[in-house]
């Protein structure tokens, strides 16, 4: 793969600028969605390279500006669409309880 989402060991991309103490998580969201993707996988909805692949499909200018996190979440809402886990319209209603503040 030679692309945006395989990055590693290219050159020209400038310093990488680490943030001193960085949390492992920087929102509580995070941590859900990385459990949601581990949950997922010990559920056997879908395998470690299945859900690379899923990640490796986001659009490359939306990959770039988001970040690692949202890089699994949406990886693992694609895959669990693609497979009929969750239904969009069971996925859509939900986005909407939780705009409306359903927790």
């Amino acid at each position: 793969m030679n692309g945006v989402h395989d990055m590693g060991g290219m050159h020209g991309l400038g310093p990488i600028v680490r943030e001193e103490n960085e949390p492992v998580f920087h929102g509580e969201w995070e941590k859900h969605a990385l459990a949601l993707a581990r949950a997922m996988m010990a559920g056997k909805h879908f395998n470690l390279d299945e859900f690379r692949h899923a990640i490796e499909r986001i659009e490359p200018s939306y990959y770039l500006r988001s970040s690692y996190y949202e890089h699994w979440l949406e990886g693992t809402i694609t895959l669990l669409l693609e497979k009929g886990v969750i239904t969009e319209d069971e996925f859509d209603a939900r986005l909407s309880d939780l705009a409306e503040g359903e927790g």
